[in-house]
């Protein structure tokens, strides 16, 4: 096969990513920020994975999170007023990309992996720790929608490293 005809070679970059130079200013720091990457799920089921997210202590608990108002989740967190938040591991690059729509997702991103259902909406069956939101409230933010929900329940399992997302690409600790 010729490498220079259509087709004939493979990325090792993102042929489509902005480069640095054309990002504006905000863009460019909000990369230098690195983010734990979580899966958020809605009864539905839906999910989006989010890494602009925060987790605040109190009497109740809360966790906010910066998502797209043209996602089904928001659709289905909407509806039904409540959603789940899970941290995702090292091992869970695909599905990260799965529901951030940059891996093929055939029969849609829930066909593949086993899943445990809960009221909050479906979870990772292998995810040790999530949290279960009640959405409290929305409010643009940015380009994006602010939510804030009050934690419910909360399952804290082993800890694994975390999926880190860190000036578009995933990372880890180290």
């Amino acid at each position: 096969m010729n490498p220079d005809a259509p087709g004939g070679r493979i990325h090792s970059t993102d042929p489509f990513a902005v480069p640095d130079a054309d990002k504006s200013q905000v863009r460019r720091l909000r990369g230098r920020f690195a983010s734990t990457v979580t899966l958020w799920t809605a009864p539905g089921p839906a999910g989006l994975t989010v890494s602009s997210a925060v987790v605040a202590d109190g009497d109740p608990g809360r966790v906010l999170g910066l998502i797209d108002e043209e996602s089904e989740f928001w659709a289905a967190a909407s509806a039904a007023g409540r959603f789940a938040v899970t941290p995702l591991g090292l091992g869970d690059r695909q599905v990260a990309d799965r529901f951030a729509g940059l891996f093929p997702a055939p029969g849609g991103p829930f066909a593949t992996g086993e899943w445990h259902q809960t009221e909050f909406g479906p979870v990772p069956a292998h995810a040790a720790t999530w949290a279960g939101c009640r959405l409290t409230e929305s409010r643009p933010c940015g380009w994006a929608l602010l939510l804030d929900g009050v934690i419910e329940r909360v399952e804290t399992g082993s800890a694994g490293s975390p999926l880190i997302h860190y000036r578009g690409r995933y990372t880890e600790l180290a």
